[in-house]
């Protein structure tokens, strides 16, 4: 498989990376790779191969929801028994302010799709989840598909929808 982008490593100069909202940045600049290390989340990056400075990045990691915050028309076609579905969890996705206009936000949404739905044939996974930090991140998500979940403010894209975009 071919993606844009790369597991973050420590030779990646995350010093540097700033895309406008704090939490984001210190996310990669301090907790990533200690989330990494204890295995919570893979962090990966798209690099500025001429000075390695993270342009941008996104995380993975597994999750699920609970049955009943799934939409009745999905809902539905599930077993009763499951009180919780697995899907996987966008959790970060960010691009440097240097880097800002060049889709690269667009490219890493693909990558990650990609890379959710290769592994979904290994590892069930209903949807990708994403919880978006304003409502700019709503704005990107919807016009990508996301749709929201009732009640927790959180989007959602189903498996289905993706394989359709890689087949």
């Amino acid at each position: 498989m071919t993606y844009l982008t790369e597991i973050l490593n420590t030779y990646h100069n995350r010093k540097t990376f700033q895309c406008g909202n704090s939490i984001l940045d210190n996310y990669l600049k301090i907790q990533a790779n200690q989330d990494i290390k204890r295995k919570l989340t893979a962090c990966f990056i798209l690099n500025d191969t001429a000075n390695n400075n993270v342009k941008a990045f996104y995380t993975l990691s597994n999750y699920s929801i609970p049955n009943k915050s799934i939409p009745e028309t999905y809902r539905k076609k599930f077993p009763k028994s499951y009180s919780s579905i697995p899907t996987t969890l966008l959790g970060r996705l960010a691009v440097d302010n240097r880097f800002k206009g060049q889709n690269l936000g667009r490219l890493l949404l693909i990558d990650a799709l990609k890379r959710s739905y290769n592994i979904s044939k290994s590892i069930g996974s209903f949807a990708v989840i994403v919880d978006p930090i304003d409502n700019d991140a709503i704005n990107f998500y919807t016009k990508f598909g996301f749709k929201m979940l009732p009640n927790n403010g959180r989007m959602f894209l189903p498996m289905k929808t993706i394989e359709m975009l890689f087949k």
